[in-house]
């Protein structure tokens, strides 16, 4: 294992509740993140500095950039989608009292994987879903109970995922169609936090966000853990690679619960040359 502790930066200065989501928009050069209990989308350009928020109706899990321009949206009552012109309209709506939307992820073929769970965090209380550009639905996960970070190998072949209270991130094969042979990549020890939000480099490795742990862990396809990235905010919550060439790590914090929390807590924090990463595509629909 290789410990490092590179220097980080504090892209945006926020005061987010729960930051969340951050995802690199190569169509606009931008980085879009989240505060799901403060229900705002935020938006990031690092080469000019500008920043946009922009409120949400909702508490909201997920936003990732949709192909034909605009948002789709992972909501406390489903999956929405907003336009270029700001003309919001639902894809699928699904509300469940007790539940709200958690953290979604675009699969290879532009559907969104939109993962649920309940304000109480009752144990199987969430699920993860596949919903596609034509609104249907397909549950592909019916009993999880907080639904994190999803992604997949550079080639497809694979998707990992994250129940949080499992304290593992899993591995599933996958062709296309349903995720099989769903088995355990890594547990994570106890003392070093809850994994939560991931992103996959360009050499298959898995970066994990740690609840709890400050810190991003990267494991290799194996499940090996090859690098560790500390930092001052404990509730580093979820990480993508990001600028024009996929070499900066975006990382969201959050301050919900804290009594004293770090001033960093709630900001978004980026690792300058972190790694590489691969581009992420985008929500066809």
């Amino acid at each position: 294992m290789t410990t490092s502790y590179t220097p980080y930066e504090v892209a945006v200065a926020a005061q987010a509740t729960l930051g969340e989501g951050p995802t690199w928009d190569a169509a606009t050069g931008r980085l879009i993140w989240i505060d799901v209990l403060g229900a705002r989308i935020h938006t990031y350009d690092p080469v000019t500095g500008r920043r946009t928020v922009r409120t949400a109706e909702q508490h909201i899990g997920a936003v990732k950039p949709r192909a034909t321009g605009g948002l789709v949206l992972n909501l406390r009552d489903g999956v929405g989608l907003l336009d270029p012109d700001d003309t919001f309209r639902w894809l699928h709506r699904e509300a469940v009292a007790g539940r709200r939307a958690n953290d979604a992820a675009v699969a290879p073929d532009g559907s969104l994987w939109a993962g649920t769970m309940r304000y109480d965090e009752r144990t199987g209380g969430g699920t993860l879903s596949r919903v596609a550009g034509d609104g249907s639905v397909t549950t592909l996960l019916p009993d999880v109970t907080v639904s994190n970070g999803t992604g997949w190998s550079p080639d497809g072949s694979r998707v990992y995922y994250v129940d949080t209270p499992t304290r593992r991130v899993d591995v599933f094969d996958y062709d296309g169609g349903h995720p099989r042979d769903r088995r355990p990549l890594v547990t994570v020890d106890a003392d070093a936090g809850y994994p939560d939000g991931l992103t996959v480099d360009a050499e298959g490795c898995v970066w994990v966000a740690l609840w709890g742990g400050g810190a991003v862990h990267r494991y290799t396809p194996d499940g090996d853990l090859d690098r560790v990235i500390s930092l001052p905010a404990s509730l580093t919550t979820a990480c993508a690679f990001g600028g024009a060439d996929l070499t900066d790590l975006y990382v969201t914090t959050a301050r919900v619960g804290l009594d004293r929390p770090h001033p960093t807590a709630g900001s978004l924090l980026v690792i300058p040359g972190a790694g590489k990463g691969v581009t992420q595509p985008a929500f066809r629909g």
